[in-house]
């Protein structure tokens, strides 16, 4: 029977694999890093409106409606705060290439992944804090493992502020190396983060399996939200059709990554949590590109583009 126990169960995860899984996040956001220049941002300078409709709809429509979806599903403690994790979590590390797929906006991607980074140092401890606060269960476990909010924003800062602008710097000084090696680096560190967290699983596929009927279903629910909440505000200010889709992407798929070294170096790997983050960064791999797929299908005519 599923009770609080899952609340309860801690997923090995020992220090030299969390050390592993902090340079591989790392280098994944450099490899996105290499490919991020000043003019994507000056770009968007002259029209800014879809950047700031993707960071609305990241860092404060997806969390609200996390919130409505725990009220409404009343999931465990430990699954609703892993919810409110990876909510809080900027743009996945592969949103870039699933928004080409799909035929979006793909500079708006790029410029939205390098500003929701640089916003996470603050703004994903903040959402975590404030938003698990505010739901009973969840904010009883924030008071017991009493994070010190610093030291959270010190670790998101050095995984994943300080790898984009030594990424950018480089492709800054160095565009045609960078561009190079931007695409080995991008692949292989990907595959290489994929493979720590199918790992991960693996070493506690007994709780995998045991639990994993009760949180597939609210990742998909909690993933296809998170896609009609990005499409849905876009259209409600009436961006165009390649822009709709890249916020749609860029909203669906979250950096659940990073929420799962959090979970692991504040929450000392939470069960619930870790399981709701880890089967997220699966599944947003299948429901992205699946998704990716069925949009290339329908080209957007260039009247759509503006």
């Amino acid at each position: 029977m599923i009770t609080t126990h899952l609340d309860n169960i801690h997923i090995d995860f020992n220090e030299q694999s969390l050390w592993v899984l902090n340079v591989a996040l790392a280098l994944v956001m450099f490899g996105i890093a290499l490919d991020i220049s000043i003019d994507d941002f000056r770009s968007l300078a002259k029209k800014p409106k879809p950047l700031f409709i993707g960071v609305l709809s990241q860092f404060v429509l997806l969390p609200a409606v996390t919130f409505i979806l725990v009220l409404l599903v009343e999931p465990l403690p430990s699954i609703a705060l892993g919810m409110f994790m990876v909510a809080a979590c900027p743009g996945g590390n592969i949103s870039n290439f699933i928004t080409h797929l799909a035929g979006g906006n793909t500079a708006l991607s790029v410029s939205l992944t390098a500003v929701a980074t640089l916003l996470a140092v603050l703004m994903t401890p903040l959402n975590l804090q404030m938003w698990g606060s505010l739901y009973g269960p969840t904010a009883s476990i924030l008071q017991e493992v009493a994070i010190a909010p610093f030291s959270m924003v010190k670790l998101v800062a050095l995984l994943l502020g300080l790898p984009l602008v030594l990424g950018m710097w480089i492709n800054h000084i160095r565009p045609g190396w960078a561009s190079k090696i931007a695409k080995v680096l991008k692949v292989l560190s990907l595959m290489f983060f994929v493979m720590l967290i199918f790992l991960a699983l693996y070493d506690n596929r007994d709780v995998f399996m045991e639990y994993v009927l009760y949180v597939f279903w609210i990742v998909v629910i909690h993933n296809l939200l998170a896609f009609v909440t990005g499409y849905s505000v876009a259209k409600l200010f009436k961006l165009s059709l390649v822009d709709k889709r890249t916020i749609a992407i860029e909203t669906g798929i979250q950096n659940s990554g990073l929420g799962l070294l959090l979970i692991f170096t504040f929450f000392d790997g939470m069960g619930g949590m870790a399981l709701l983050a880890a089967f997220w960064g699966i599944w947003h791999l299948i429901s992205g590109l699946s998704l990716a797929t069925f949009w290339g299908y329908f080209p957007i005519d260039k009247e759509e583009l503006v």
